[in-house]
């Protein structure tokens, strides 16, 4: 089941201390206006989850995220991990289905992902391409 936490009371909340991409962002952050995260849920425990922020432009880097748009246009995934395999790739999927249910306006899917091989194979292997290399990150394009 496909879970969007957006309530930092969330007990879901307490597994973003696994995040291995960008552990330093407060879970108080990840969630707020434009801001939730995405879980894939079996029973009490996530198979893989998700941070997404929506805004009007591709962010280059995390000072960016945060940042508060009148109309959301993009879609910002900027972490995610999973617990068991595969479960990425289809938490991915599902949360793009939700969010053009959810956020019409938003057209534009990307990822702000470290500049690492690990994300480049993971990113390339499920569909995006790359859409700008940043000083510190990689932007890559989904084609939804």
């Amino acid at each position: 089941m496909l879970s969007f936490i957006t309530n930092d009371q969330d007990p879901l909340l307490d597994f973003v201390k696994d995040d291995p991409v960008r552990p330093e962002i407060p879970k108080e952050f990840r969630v707020g206006p434009g801001r939730f995260v995405s879980a894939l849920v079996d029973g009490d425990n996530p198979s893989a989850m998700v941070c997404v922020n929506l805004l009007d432009f591709v962010p280059a880097d995390v000072a960016d995220l945060g940042k508060q748009v009148e109309e959301a246009t993009t879609a910002v995934f900027y972490t995610i991990w999973s617990y068991a395999p595969g479960a990425g790739a289809r938490l991915l999927q599902e949360t793009v289905r939700q969010i053009k249910e959810q956020f019409p306006t938003v057209n534009t899917f990307v990822t702000l992902s470290p500049k690492t091989e690990l994300a480049r194979r993971f990113h390339l292997k499920n569909g995006a391409s790359i859409h700008r290399e940043n000083e510190s990150t990689v932007n890559y394009l989904y084609n939804i």
